[in-house]
């Protein structure tokens, strides 16, 4: 395991998945899901994730896991439709 990501994968989740030969996006998706859902809720999960990057990217680049923490670093998608009253006016 790269050092500095005891704090951020106590479990091994993320390291894990780069050691499984054949790995599909999906699966990694679902692994990421199940890391996440762990991250305490004051933590800064984009720090956490930036770290992994960091961690694992380099050896990596085209690993499964890697496109799927890259995705979880874009910034969300903004919908187009307002909620509230102002959304049912036209």
């Amino acid at each position: 395991m790269p050092r500095g990501t005891d704090d951020i994968d106590p479990r091994g989740l993320i390291r894990e998945s780069y050691r499984i030969d054949g790995i599909t996006p999906g699966e990694c998706r679902s692994i990421f899901l199940d890391w996440a859902i762990s991250v305490p809720a004051a933590a800064d999960s984009r720090a956490y994730v930036g770290r992994l990057l960091e961690a694992y990217a380099g050896n990596a680049p085209d690993h499964p896991m890697t496109a799927v923490l890259s995705e979880a670093m874009a910034p969300p998608p903004r919908s187009g439709r307002r909620g509230g009253a102002r959304g049912r006016r036209d």
